[in-house]
């Protein structure tokens, strides 16, 4: 808010479209799709429509994010150990 970007809320019980849950993962839609297909994150079929609940998004950033973080700082210890400044 404080950027000047709007903000939205959205109930945790919500189910969205691929195109919603893409944009609050910040990913493509066919990203997403993959991420579906592939199991990593529930969706139900609603008719040729897939719906993803809220707190599936939620539930995959926050594991994403710590993936993320245990890979930098991985990175970060194995830069140390040769002492390139990091």
């Amino acid at each position: 808010m404080a950027a000047g970007r709007g903000v939205t809320i959205i109930p945790e019980n919500a189910e969205l479209t691929t195109v919603e849950a893409a944009s609050a993962l910040n990913v493509s839609r066919p990203y997403l799709i993959k991420l579906l297909d592939d199991g990593i994150i529930p969706h139900q079929k609603v008719g040729k429509h897939r719906r993803i609940r809220m707190e599936d998004v939620v539930a995959y950033k926050a594991r994403d994010d710590r993936e993320r973080e245990a890979i930098l700082d991985q990175l970060v210890g194995e830069a140390q150990e040769q002492d390139m400044d990091y």
